[in-house]
């Protein structure tokens, strides 16, 4: 099987490096990553006229490792264009992220964005994500369910299913504690008092965190800088099926996905 491996945390992220010692052990792994750090990217693409530069990683491993100065859909599109001959790896696996996809944080996951962009290439995809944004989050529990996890999916995929990729997230705790896996639907949620005034004294840990150190700017004259973290509020009534509900539970959650957005219901709907 040939795989490859992207994530938004940028290559030297801890978490990639325990997804693609899981992935090897299904087959060949091709790692493609972001230089630096691209979370929220979304889908986003760097399209323009503009230098991406690139580099391939003798000291990394398993498998066969690049950075690209890009956005992680754009890893993908690299590691399709560049390190397949007929663009046609077997399967896209991204991640594990450092931190939460579950929720809305779906819609906004650069991890998932980079799935969705193999999913747009007519390829299988996963993507994969501990609620845990600390540089030296513990993956044990990942390493230790993930490759069951990957074994039944990959086993188990549907055919002619167009779209479809999955979303696992991993509650962030010891494997004693996890209560199993289980397939959720994405919950409901939303963000406030998401801006702040740039206090560099009351950043904390994320002051010294790869997460953050790239987008230091230095201020124009009369600039004025704020950042974003902000404090979710849960919109989902039903813990017994949201994916961030199910989470705090301590369950390993498990999201289909559709790349294909058309919401068939309204269709439906208006052409009757």
């Amino acid at each position: 099987m040939k795989i490859l491996v992207s994530n938004d945390d940028g290559y030297k992220a801890r978490g990639i490096h325990v997804l693609a010692r899981v992935m090897a052990q299904f087959g060949e792994v091709t790692v493609v990553a972001p230089k630096f750090h691209q979370s929220a990217m979304s889908t986003a693409v760097s399209l323009g006229v503009k230098q991406l530069a690139y580099k391939d990683l003798e000291n990394e491993g398993p498998g066969r490792w690049t950075y690209l100065d890009a956005t992680p859909a754009s890893c993908v599109k690299f590691g399709l264009e560049f390190k397949y001959e007929n663009r046609d790896p077997d399967l896209v696996v991204t991640g594990v992220n450092h931190g939460t996809n579950a929720s809305t944080a779906a819609n906004y996951s650069a991890t998932l964005g980079a799935a969705e962009e193999a999913v747009i290439n007519g390829l299988k995809a996963v993507g994969v994500s501990l609620c845990d944004f600390r540089p030296d989050a513990d993956f044990s529990a990942v390493e230790a369910l993930l490759p069951g996890i990957m074994k039944d999916l990959i086993e188990n995929w549907p055919e002619n299913r167009p779209g479809l990729y999955y979303n696992i997230n991993f509650p962030a705790m010891p494997l004693e504690d996890i209560k199993g896996v289980k397939f959720a639907r994405q919950g409901t949620g939303h963000w406030i008092k998401e801006f702040e005034a740039w206090d560099e004294t009351s950043l904390g840990d994320l002051n010294d965190s790869f997460l953050w150190q790239h987008y230091r700017v230095n201020l124009e004259d009369g600039e004025k800088a704020v950042f974003m973290r902000g404090t979710f509020v849960n919109d989902d009534p039903d813990a017994d099926t949201a994916d961030h509900l199910l989470l705090e539970q301590g369950w390993v959650t498990i999201v289909p996905l559709n790349a294909l957005m058309t919401d068939m219901q309204e269709l439906n709907r208006r052409t009757k």
